[in-house]
């Protein structure tokens, strides 16, 4: 199916999110949108399925004008979207999932359950998406929950489907499998509109790639296009790509994880007697598909959640169940997941979230009362330090974009004496630039001689941060790997393998 889109403008109050976006992708063609997070992709995507409707411009399909009202619209039009977060109903099976809301029935509004079965396995074989119609979801990888997506689009006969950042939550080998998977559909007539902001998987499977920067279109470019280049279209100047580590002494442990259970808000064990050691001058990369304990391990650390059992060594201190502020003080370093619920005061100025973690502290409190001089003076100095894009120190946090509010994080944890420093997702949403910036700070902090813990699920960061990688899979270590080790093995300890090559 051919999709235009013309001019399509959408605001948010005086926050244009889309401004006058035009692109076509054609019959079969597999056209990936590229750009950072809050470029506009997303609600580009939502416009076109009927989520959101735009201020000015037209949708065309097969060059005919149409307007959705709501979503139902988009999918009786042939087009099918998988969100980024899925829409499945994990207690269900696939194949009541696949027709939920459009249901084959026999008599008395019965679910035909054998006709939704034969439904998907034929879907199933046709597009080779080797899904068990009778397996309940949640028992079932998200890769092959992501497939579950995408035979719901195709049950309703989607001709165009949207990917709306399809390989999130990932390993390496399903990712590869969806890309045989997306190269397929096109190969039988269906149009792919392939949302992301990685670039290599965007080089391996585009036929066409469009870059959109702060909701305009920048250019549209073959995929033959090199990653700097690309990159440098995203942010708009150019950017190094490659992490830059010199060889450094690896002293004794700073951090230690001694044989460590912790339960998740369910009370299910999500550490299941994890044992890890980080070196001063070292950084440890904890890998892993999300929800696999990794959350709960560094709540565990910072004293965000409580250890059932085991212990937790801070340069040979015991700090297991202490809480947060006794953590601190111990000398850890602390970037979290939530940089909003747990790392910042939105309402609160830059300055103020600069010195959150030692507002009692000489010099900047004198016997009970806050020294405003020197909180000014240390915000100026971090915020020239550090690069801190912002208008003023007496800005809201909340005022900053996502990469200037996690650099006033970083800031704020690499200025005092760090015993170790853990950085959990450091750089989730964050443009090319912001990412480049945050990895230097990282690894200068291991040059210095700090024990680093980075725990990330992208995996082309857990590879360019970490000296070693330790790999979590249904809370438990299934690995430790040197840096050299192969994307492809690393996948497989993700996947729940106990060895590799």
């Amino acid at each position: 199916m051919r999709v235009e889109l013309r001019g399509i403008t959408k605001r948010f109050g005086s926050f244009t999110a889309n401004d006058s976006i035009s692109l076509t992708v054609e019959p079969g063609q597999i056209h990936c949108l590229l750009g950072e997070n809050g470029a506009g992709k997303s609600t580009l995507m939502n416009v076109l399925f009927g989520l959101l409707h735009p201020e000015e411009g037209e949708i065309l399909l097969e060059g005919q004008p149409v307007r959705f009202e709501n979503s139902g619209d988009a999918v009786r039009h042939g087009i099918g979207m998988v969100h980024q977060h899925f829409m499945l109903v994990p207690v269900f099976t696939v194949a009541e999932n696949v027709v939920l809301g459009f249901e084959p029935t026999k008599s008395l509004n019965r679910l035909d359950h054998e006709r939704a079965r034969d439904e998907i396995r034929q879907l199933s074989e046709r597009y080779g998406l080797d899904v068990d119609p009778d397996a309940v979801v949640e028992s079932q990888p998200v890769g092959i929950q992501q497939r579950v997506e995408i035979l719901k689009a195709l049950s309703h006969d989607a001709r165009l489907l949207i990917l709306d950042e399809p390989t999130a939550v990932l390993t390496p080998q399903e990712i590869d499998a969806l890309i045989e998977i997306m190269r397929a559909l096109a190969a039988a007539g269906t149009s792919i509109l392939f949302i992301s902001h990685k670039l290599k998987e965007v080089r391996a499977v585009a036929d066409v790639i469009t870059v959109i920067r702060q909701g305009r279109v920048i250019d549209s470019v073959s995929p033959e296009t090199s990653e700097a280049d690309l990159a440098a279209l995203m942010v708009g100047r150019s950017v190094s790509l490659t992490v830059a580590k010199e060889p450094v002494t690896v002293g004794g442990a700073s951090l230690e994880l001694r044989d460590v259970v912790v339960r998740d808000d369910r009370g299910l064990v999500a550490v299941d007697h994890v044992s890890l050691s980080v070196h001063t001058g070292e950084i440890v990369a904890l890998a892993g598909v999300q929800g696999n304990g990794q959350t709960e391990l560094a709540e565990a650390i910072a004293g965000m959640r409580r250890v059932e059992s085991g212990h937790i060594l801070l340069g040979g201190v015991d700090i297991t169940n202490k809480t947060p502020r006794e953590i601190l003080d111990a000398g850890l370093g602390h970037v979290p997941e939530d940089r909003h619920r747990d790392g910042l005061v939105l309402s609160m100025s830059v300055a103020d979230n600069l010195v959150l973690n030692t507002p009692r502290r000489a010099p900047f409190a004198r016997r009970g009362t806050r020294q405003l001089r020197a909180v000014a003076e240390n915000a100026r100095e971090l915020v020239a330090r550090f690069d801190v894009r912002t208008t003023g120190i007496d800005a809201s946090a909340g005022s900053l974009s996502g990469g200037n509010q996690q650099k006033v994080i970083v800031a704020r944890e690499l200025s005092r004496p760090l015993v170790a420093f853990m950085a959990s997702q450091p750089t989730r949403g964050l443009d090319v630039g912001s990412i480049e910036y945050v990895h230097q700070q990282i690894v200068a902090e291991r040059n210095n001689g700090r024990g680093v813990l980075i725990i990330s699920s992208e995996l082309d960061e857990v590879i360019a941060l970490g000296d070693r990688i330790a790999v979590m899979y249904a809370g438990r270590i299934t690995g430790i790997v040197d840096s050299s080790t192969s994307r492809e093995d690393i996948g497989l300890l993700m996947a729940g393998a106990s060895h590799v090559h």
